[in-house]
């Protein structure tokens, strides 16, 4: 159930798209729904891979943003915490109760360091991502000035080309100086390879992941050898965790979207081929969308547009049907072809979106939905934090 809102105090149409016990038929769209068995399977089959292969699961909360999901998470699929994209974000996981929270990115700004410094006042572990030395003193400053602990893990670069040092000698560097600073504690590696996820093949992502391994062992052997040891080792996504999983290096997995899937991450195969929407992952996030014209004979136009979605990954797809295609989109229309005439005004359509993290951030609320009823409805918590 809905931990933190009064849903009685917002109207259908107005400020919500549906109240629990309404038939998933009244929803109002475009907006998100969640298929909670779906949802739920996905959040117990990948709690249960991380613990029977020895790993830790940090869940990546910058893909669904919201506090509701993470704490589903944590409860079904055993998730010691989150990982989060910003200090924004890492404040709203706090204020919902969360004890255990990664900024797994790098904080320069003055102004966020600061209130990063002030979060572990709340009871919570703080983590943070370095990959340069000015960094350390600038959080170090701040801890000591709010008298708290922030936790810090050297970033590797290890080919998503991004943030991150590349050498083992720049991870000693940094790591040493986290070690000695006052109000910071050394926690270990952060070494996600995000460059690899949407490959297609699975050997390709293999190829790619196996050369990062030998570099994060690499690091955690020379960290070793100065008497520096890594609570953490974290990386792994929805495209990569079995690799990271086997590899007696990495000990902590930062998956995100495999509790919802999208068209994007679907297409992707698996070791024997199968796209990993068909077996492996259920899509359980939609967009749901209403037919509002059909003047043109072959044409459906749809309310979910761009305002309803990122397609910076490409296309939704209609969910449960071949007969009819998402075509194009503009502001507040999507255009569906139905060659058949199959639609008619006011009919539903659900999507799966093509990208779901950048989908989610523009939507205020999840209807959870099971059974053709609405069970709960969730806040977007984090919902354009981005700063």
């Amino acid at each position: 159930m809905n931990t933190h809102v009064k849903l009685d105090e917002y109207e259908v149409g107005y400020d919500i798209p549906a109240l629990p016990g309404m038939d998933e038929a009244e929803i109002q769209t475009p907006c998100l729904i969640l298929d909670l068995d779906a949802l739920e399977r996905n959040i117990r089959k990948m709690g249960d891979y991380a613990r029977d292969h020895g790993m830790r699961h940090r869940a990546h909360g910058k893909m669904h943003k919201s506090v509701d999901v993470l704490k589903l998470q944590q409860d079904l699929g055993h998730a010691v915490g989150v990982c989060c994209q910003k200090v924004s974000e890492a404040e709203v996981f706090v204020r919902g109760g969360i004890k255990d929270v990664m900024v797994s990115n790098q904080v320069t700004d003055p102004a966020k360091i600061d209130r990063l410094a002030q979060l572990p006042k709340s009871g919570a572990r703080i983590l943070v991502c370095v990959d340069d030395a000015d960094n350390v003193k600038a959080l170090s400053d701040a801890a000591v000035r709010h008298g708290t602990q922030i936790e810090a893990l050297v970033e590797i670069d290890c080919g998503a080309g991004r943030c991150g040092v590349s050498t083992t000698q720049d991870v000693v560097h940094i790591a040493k100086l986290i070690d000695a600073a006052e109000g910071l504690k050394f926690a270990g590696i952060q070494a996600y390879q995000g460059a690899m996820q949407h490959l297609d093949l699975y050997a390709d992502r293999k190829e790619k992941l196996d050369a990062a391994i030998v570099q994060v062992a690499d690091a955690v052997n020379g960290l070793k050898s100065n008497g520096l040891e890594c609570d953490i080792v974290g990386g792994g996504g929805t495209g990569s965790y079995y690799f990271e999983s086997a590899s007696n290096v990495y000990n902590e997995l930062q998956c995100g979207s495999y509790a919802f899937m999208d068209a994007d991450y679907g297409r992707i195969l698996d070791k024997d081929g199968n796209r990993i929407d068909k077996g492996e992952w259920e899509n359980a996030l939609f967009i749901l969308t209403t037919v509002m014209s059909h003047a043109k004979a072959d044409k459906a136009i749809v309310d979910a547009g761009l305002k309803a979605q990122s397609v910076d990954s490409g296309l939704p797809f209609v969910y449960g049907r071949d007969d009819v295609e998402y075509l194009k989109c503009s502001d507040e229309h999507g255009v569906v072809g139905d060659p058949n005439g199959a639609l008619k005004v006011n009919d539903k359509l659900k999507l799966v979106p093509g990208h779901c993290d950048p989908t989610c951030n523009v939507h205020d609320w999840y209807v959870g939905v099971r059974g053709g009823k609405v069970e709960t409805v969730w806040p977007v918590s984090a919902r354009g934090k981005a700063y």
